[in-house]
């Protein structure tokens, strides 16, 4: 089992790995935060009850087996014996059930525990989680920083939803992973020290793991680029992403964001003005045009993503209709949805955006609806909750977003699409988009226990979607991982660094 990569040689114990963090931590506790820079240091610091390898397979870890009932009712996790929390406490089936929880309480994926009815402790050593319905996606979600399992003696000295602002979540914490906590200062480093007790013999290879937290991408460039640090990983930036490519000593890839699922895409609200006619929506598909935005706007570091499942989910089907660039056909749309050319211009949008690094997106879209004779008019917000706010109210007709999938299409796919979640809060239905099949066939998708059936019903849906954009989909974000010749095995699996890196090492 490789869950953070290929093995290419025998790994060698000791040393301190020197990484990045892109921005500041607000929780170390993954529990009850999401995010990319909680789920690196969370990942260390809290073990889960599985890991996944990179072919999208479970593997044991804090459980070292599992049944699912042949109802899929009942998930049995069959704990390892020998797990404890940094403090020296055992880690047993009542920190299972507490944190299940804690999650179900604190955590913004609602849905990823939500059919999780109880979960019985019958012995120490065995969790039985209980559910209301079949629930496929509560196999992903118990891995990587998405379950971590937290300490109940440290935890439950006050009401579960407190532990979300729990002191312990970002000093004297206790977890239950590879690492234990050192040091954390916000704006400096979070310091992770070997936790010689750790229930797998002889990991973590590492003695140490130091994460500065570097928010300029100029200057983490810089610091790869003088050997300062070993690796790094969510970059997203085109052209240091091409610089450091040109760096020998560096290898620099966009493996490992699978599960993480990033999509960039051009949201559309579909319950007011022109934008309510699919028409004029293909129009603008049409109008925009994919190619420039992979090869000038990303500098060729982005694939192509055709529908709101990520192109690396095993759930991913690009068998849909595509929008070529075609003026000609973008217009004659518009001219049958109803909005002649009047003069130069057939109507106005406008066009909001969260944070400066897709500035360069919506100036393009801008011009190229121009072309079409729609007037778009840049809608920049103060901050990032200025947009949020703007986005979970539907006040906006066009907006360039950012969304994660979060491993299984019911975590972070469904939350787009599904008529019960319209316009509750950023990241939600915020498109107003509307559809009985849709709604249908993701219902059934969540409870579907057989693989070949599941993937079938998300074909339909991402073939639906794709006929009506309440979203255009344009491309993966181009996350990427950098580590230089020291790094063995860096964590290139599915969850990138938001997975334990117990058997990453240093070469010499």
């Amino acid at each position: 089992m490789l869950a953070t990569g290929a093995v290419a040689d025998e790994p060698k114990k000791g040393g301190t790995l020197i990484t990045v963090l892109g921005s500041n931590v607000r929780n170390l506790n993954s529990a009850v935060q999401s995010g990319i820079v909680t789920g690196f240091p969370g990942a260390q610091l809290f073990a889960s009850p599985l890991r996944y390898d990179e072919n999208w397979d479970p593997q044991p870890y804090l459980a070292e087996s599992w049944n699912v009932s042949d109802d899929g009712l009942t998930v049995t996790l069959n704990l390892v014996k020998n797990a404890k929390f940094h403090d020296g406490t055992p880690i047993t089936s009542e920190d299972v059930a507490f944190s299940v929880e804690v999650i179900k309480a604190n955590h913004p994926f609602k849905s990823m525990f939500a059919p999780v009815d109880s979960v019985s402790t019958p012995d120490a050593h065995t969790a039985v989680l209980n559910l209301g319905r079949p629930h496929p996606a509560l196999m992903l979600a118990m891995s990587g920083q998405l379950m971590s399992i937290i300490p109940k003696h440290i935890y439950g000295d006050g009401e579960i939803t407190s532990v979300k602002t729990h002191a312990r979540n970002n000093e004297n914490v206790v977890g239950s992973g590879p690492f234990k906590l050192s040091e954390f200062k916000n704006g400096e480093h979070v310091i992770l020290e070997r936790f010689d007790d750790f229930f797998i013999e002889g990991r973590p290879y590492l003695d140490k793991i130091v994460m500065r937290i570097i928010t300029d991408p100029a200057a983490r460039a810089i610091a790869y680029e003088n050997g300062e640090l070993h690796m790094g990983a969510f970059e997203s930036l085109p052209r240091i992403i091409n610089r450091l490519k040109g760096v020998d000593s560096l290898t620099v890839t966009p493996e490992g964001y699978g599960a993480i699922g990033p999509l960039d895409w051009l949201a559309m609200n579909t319950q007011r003005g022109p934008l309510a006619d699919v028409r004029v929506r293909k129009a603008i598909a049409h109008a925009v045009d994919k190619n420039f935005i992979h090869k000038a706007l990303m500098q060729g570091t982005a694939n192509d993503s055709r529908t709101g499942i990520h192109p690396d989910s095993p759930f991913y089907d690009g068998d849909v209709a595509n929008y070529d660039l075609d003026i000609d056909k973008a217009n004659a749309l518009l001219d049958e949805a109803g909005y002649p050319m009047n003069g130069a211009s057939r109507f106005s949008l406008t066009i909001d955006f969260g944070w400066p690094g897709v500035k360069p997106q919506v100036e393009y879209v801008k011009a190229a609806l121009k072309k079409v004779g729609i007037d778009v008019q840049v809608r920049a917000s103060a901050d990032f909750p200025t947009w949020a706010k703007r986005m979970g109210e539907m006040d906006f007709d066009l907006s360039w977003d950012t969304v994660f999938n979060w491993g299984d299409p019911v975590i972070g796919v469904h939350r787009t699409y599904v008529s019960d979640n319209i316009g509750k809060g950023v990241w939600s239905n915020t498109q107003g988009y509307s559809n009985a099949r849709v709604d249908e066939l993701l219902a059934m998708a969540a409870v579907e226990k057989d693989g070949a059936k599941r993937k079938a019903l998300y074909a339909e849906f991402q073939q639906i979607i794709a006929e009506e954009l309440p979203v255009y989909h344009t491309n993966t974000l181009p996350y990427h991982t950098v580590y230089n010749d020291k790094v063995g095995n860096p964590p290139l699996g599915i969850w990138g660094t938001s997975t334990p890196i117990d058997m990453t090492y240093l070469k010499d």
